[in-house]
């Protein structure tokens, strides 16, 4: 069976297709433009899922919300592959990152863009939030440096699920050539083959 995916243009599920481009699983891309005034997600996605946000997978008349159990899902379609290494330290890397991204650094990431974007008030409020963005990407930095990967020495789904936050925190959020590690690992997933295939059936992508 294909997997449809149902795909908001510049937004979190760009990482689903990704994911499957690097897996080879055949799939559908069922693309969705945001509101030109709100910028949010339109009310069709609602018939797919009762929240109405993207990502949302279809397989087999099942429809599955949340980029992590997405991911994890893909995992077990995919026989493994882009999951957990064996070793033990890595494999609590690899879920310790797969939470991370969404849990940790993508709240205070997403409240210090909206902040920015208030006049007056707004960057008052941003001196405040920043350092609690920083703090996230110099810890970022000092786990980079210690390996090219997430999870270790092999590109896995942990740093598939990092890729948003971090691509909107090089755009918006001042992430910049300061932390190296951090720029070098953006450099190596936009040369991926996979990367670059998903991004050409996804369609817009700001953060890219």
């Amino acid at each position: 069976m294909t997997i449809i995916v149902h795909h908001l243009e510049n937004s979190r599920s760009q990482r689903i297709l990704w994911m499957l481009e690097e897996l080879g699983l055949p799939y559908e891309v069922k693309r969705y433009a945001r509101d030109p005034k709100t910028m949010l997600a339109p009310r069709e996605l609602r018939a797919v899922h009762p929240l109405g946000k993207s990502p949302l997978i279809e397989d087999d008349g099942l429809v599955i919300a949340e980029t992590g159990a997405i991911i994890e899902y893909l995992v077990g379609k995919g026989d493994g592959r882009l999951g957990p290494p064996a070793h033990r330290e890595a494999m609590q890397r690899w879920r310790f990152w797969l939470h991370y991204a969404e849990g940790s650094l993508m709240p205070p990431l997403f409240v210090l863009l909206v902040l920015s974007r208030i006049p007056v008030m707004g960057k008052a409020a941003v001196k405040r939030f920043r350092p609690m963005v920083d703090r996230h990407l110099d810890y970022v930095e000092s786990e980079l440096a210690r390996s090219p990967w997430f999870a270790g020495e092999q590109m896995t789904a942990a740093d598939i699920i990092m890729s948003f936050p971090l691509e909107a925190a090089r755009s918006r959020a001042g992430l910049d050539e300061r932390r190296p590690a951090t720029i070098a690992w953006l450099e190596r997933i936009h040369a991926r083959p996979a990367y670059q295939a998903a991004l050409a059936k996804g369609g817009p992508y700001a953060y890219a």
